[in-house]
């Protein structure tokens, strides 16, 4: 039987590889939690620093998700 589009979405999702740069939790970390392979891609593009960042103030105001800048959600898009 086939699965539903919300069904698909949450097998694909949960094979994904989440991490953070370091490999540690990022509710120790504060670092932003992406696919690894958009970590990767962050990071050869010079912008997990600031999506890290981002992720850090949207904690200090006591937010669970941060809202990322357009050029960081325009490369995590492709790996989500």
């Amino acid at each position: 039987m086939a699965l539903k589009k919300s069904q698909q979405s949450l097998r694909d999702w949960t094979k994904q590889k989440w991490s953070t740069a370091s490999g540690k939790k990022s509710k120790d970390t504060g670092e932003a939690y992406f696919p690894a392979k958009a970590v990767a891609a962050l990071k050869k593009a010079g912008l997990y620093k600031k999506a890290t960042a981002q992720k850090k103030a949207a904690t200090k105001r006591g937010e669970q998700f941060a809202s990322y800048s357009p050029d960081v959600q325009r490369i995590v898009k492709r790996y989500r």
